[in-house]
């Protein structure tokens, strides 16, 4: 979809929506608000329960309140982007989930698509209308498209009792297919209607997507469909251009069915699948390490590398109000996830020393519940469960030489098989309650239980404690503290078994093999709002995490796919600032962030670190490779009739490099234009075109140099590129 908003909405926080948040809101840091104050609703619906509803979207109004009032993000830092935000960016509705996301503070891009928020490794958790989507193998591909939203919020800091594992941030994804949505001129949603639009770029991009949406009856439904190919799908390796092997193929669908049982009740069904085809980018005159008795080594320009990533989720929910003070929601879901690398048989045993077959598999199932009762007119009290049960296994098939002290001694390779596969669980629960102290006090307290039982069997009891307090009707402070449980990924451990590769050109440094644990911290965090005048709001934010099993990701080996590790000890600090600026049909914001993330000692996954390195980082606090000192995102946007101009901009101060993360890249800055126009044709109705350009300058800079801690290759930003986008909607 590239529909150009009919005005930007870059704005501040009035002062009806600063003071009506204040009831389910701390810390709302507003990235873009909409020209007219949102209404924000009690926790429970009003009037009576047993009364008729004239018509299911009013219906389905009321429900949708009652659904928004289980998620209190008391305590924390929102930011938000609705439709309009999203397409007044550059790239408009084809920006990828992730670069979306770039646009709020505190966010470091990363190589193959990764985030880090506050200082954290990626640790995100995304839910999407309020159920929690377990997560996908890490990889290059975006399982998600965002032009799925109707609202995207990434909510970081000391989250409440009710969000667990995944706690670098929250990213909660409104559906269009949400019912009673509104579309983006204020309407309810037509009975059917939808868009299919096209884009075309520099490096052989072609895309073509389809959206279809509509209501019949007590029946809503959103379906969303994308297919794509270009020739960059991976960061490319040199600052050339154009990258050598680099094909993609991507396919999306996404659809979620919403039915009104009755006023009170409703069943809605969301699924959504991915299957991303990657070539794995070549380097030029690389001379081949390992010397082989038969076959002939290709050129390192002509290997062939390739990985797929595969990713289908299924959400069931069953949301009811039960009564005028209780309202609650049921979900199963189901997920199945898988990442395939095939290596070039000969090449990669040639330069490389091991050919591994490597194929990761993860299946999760579960229930995920969430109530609210309002106890009084000040107290509401909160609670949920959480179960998921997974299957995952490794199949590991490499080729490698025999070595004798690490120098190879045969050129005849040998083939090792190194399979593993268990099973897990994990399960939490939560209570807290929201009280409203004061007029302009709120306090939200309580405390969740997590248990898992996966490659490690651990369990804590986690408080949490978030106050905001309005100076005035322009200034709100907030405080909070987080006792955090983060559970290692399934997906992403190394079961690699060390003893197997011992005396071949694949032996691990070290004989450690220790399974990974969960991370333990502590979060402290304390900002404040204010509304400067009608037109500019800013933002200040600090926070301090102290971390016990610090877990962190390398990429370790060959294969592109990920691998957790951990520290003994961190501790993540920083301050980010915000100012968001709206005038007529002008927007702009600006966001600035500083943050320090240290870790010492390894405890697990010794074996993937040189002795030297590991003796070093045992006795000094080291950065993490993630650390970026400074980061900076800001943007403009004015509306001239039909045509729309945009701009923004990405600023980062060089992630880490060197040996133990002792250096870090240069300084980088990275300027995109869009230009969005709407065309009436005769006969053919309204047409949406957008020229957008990435990399302005065309800047040469590297987001990784292939050293470091768990880097294992170079990953330079994009050049100067090109984008045509055009859609018709119906």
């Amino acid at each position: 979809m590239l529909a150009s908003p009919t005005r930007p909405r870059f704005g501040a926080l009035t002062r009806r929506a600063l003071v009506a948040a204040t009831a389910s809101t701390l810390a709302t840091h507003v990235f873009a608000q909409t020209a007219s104050p949102p209404t924000v609703t009690d926790a429970t619906p009003t009037g009576n329960a047993n009364a008729s509803l004239a018509t299911t979207t009013v219906s389905a109004k009321r429900l949708d309140a009652a659904r928004n009032a289980l998620s209190p993000e008391t305590g924390s830092s929102v930011y938000n982007f609705d439709q309009t935000d999203i397409q007044t960016l550059p790239l408009g509705a084809n920006t990828p989930l992730n670069q979306v996301m770039l646009q709020a503070p505190g966010v470091v891009q990363d190589s193959y698509g990764q985030l880090h928020v506050r200082g954290d490794h990626a640790n995100l958790q995304y839910r999407i209308d309020g159920v929690i989507i377990p997560e996908a193998i890490s990889g290059f591909g975006q399982a998600i498209d965002a032009r799925i939203a109707s609202q995207i919020n990434l909510i970081t800091g000391a989250l409440p009792a009710q969000f667990g594992y995944r706690t670098a941030g929250i990213v909660d994804i409104r559906t269009k297919g949400s019912p009673g949505l509104e579309d983006e001129t204020g309407e309810p949603p037509k009975a059917f209607g939808g868009e299919v639009g096209v884009v075309f770029g520099s490096h052989a991009d072609r895309e073509a997507n389809t959206q279809l949406y509509g209501t019949k009856g007590a029946l809503s439904y959103y379906f969303s469909t994308r297919v794509s190919a270009n020739d960059m799908g991976i960061e490319n390796p040199t600052g050339d251009r154009n990258a050598i092997h680099d094909h993609t193929n991507q396919t999306n669908a996404f659809g979620v069915m919403s039915y009104l049982l009755n006023t009170d009740n409703r069943v809605s069904f969301i699924f959504g699948t991915a299957n991303n085809r990657f070539e794995i980018p070549n380097l030029q005159g690389v001379a081949p390490a390992y010397t082989l008795d038969n076959g002939s080594i290709p050129d390192s320009a002509s290997l062939n590398a390739h990985q797929q990533e595969r990713t289908d989720f299924q959400v069931l929910s069953w949301q009811s109000h039960l009564s005028s003070k209780l309202d609650t929601q049921i979900s199963l879901f189901h997920r199945t996830s898988r990442v395939d690398y095939t290596p070039d048989p000969i090449g990669d045993l040639a330069y490389n020393g091991v050919a591994a077959n490597i194929a990761r598999r993860n299946e999760a199932y579960g229930l995920q519940a969430d109530s609210s009762y309002k106890l009084t007119d000040r107290h509401t009290l909160r609670s949920g469960l959480f179960l998921q049960q997974e299957q995952f296994g490794v199949n590991n098939t490499s080729s490698v030489f025999p070595a004798v002290d690490g120098q190879q001694s045969s050129g005849t390779p040998l083939t090792i098989v190194d399979n593993a596969s268990a099973r897990g669980t994990t399960y939490g629960m939560y209570l807290q309650d929201e009280w409203k102290a004061t007029d302009r006090l709120t306090v939200n307290y309580g405390a969740r239980y997590d248990h898992v039982n996966t490659v490690t069997d651990e369990g804590q009891l986690s408080p949490r404690l978030g106050l905001t307090y309005d100076l005035t009707s322009r200034t709100r402070v907030h405080a909070g503290y987080a006792r955090y449980f983060t559970p290692p990924a399934t997906e992403k451990i190394d079961t690699t078994s060390v003893s197997k590769f011992l005396n071949t050109t694949n032996a691990l440094p070290s004989d450690a093999n220790t399974a990974v644990l969960a991370e333990r911290s502590d979060y402290f965090d304390l900002g404040i709002s204010h509304q400067l005048t009608s037109s500019i709001t800013v933002g200040l934010d600090a926070y301090y995490r102290r971390v016990r099993h610090l877990q962190d990701e390398g990429q370790f080996g060959n294969a592109l796919i990920y691998s957790t590790f951990n520290y003994n000890k961190g501790r993540i600090y920083g301050v980010e600032g915000t100012l968001n600026y709206r005038q007529g049909n002008v927007g702009a914001y600006l966001n600035v962030a500083l943050s320090r993330a240290m870790g010492q000692g390894i405890e697990t996954g010794q074996f993937n670190f040189d002795a030297d390195e590991l003796a070093y980082i045992n006795s000094h606090w080291v950065h993490l490779d993630h650390d970026q000192q400074v980061t900076a995102s800001a943007g403009v946007s004015y509306q001239w009739g039909p045509t729309l101009l945009s701009a923004d901009a990405l600023f980062g101060s060089g992630l880490r490099s060197g040996f133990a993360n002792a250096e870090h890249l240069p300084a980088y800055l990275q300027i995109n234009l869009g230009v969005g126009q709407k065309v009436d044709l005769p006969g053919l109705g309204r047409f949406n075109v957008k020229l957008s350009v990435i990399n302005l300058f065309d800047r040469v800079y590297e987001l990784r140099d292939g050293t470091g801690i768990g880097v294992g290759a170079p990953q330079f930003g994009p050049r100067r590129t090109f984008y045509l986008a055009m859609s018709k909607p119906f």
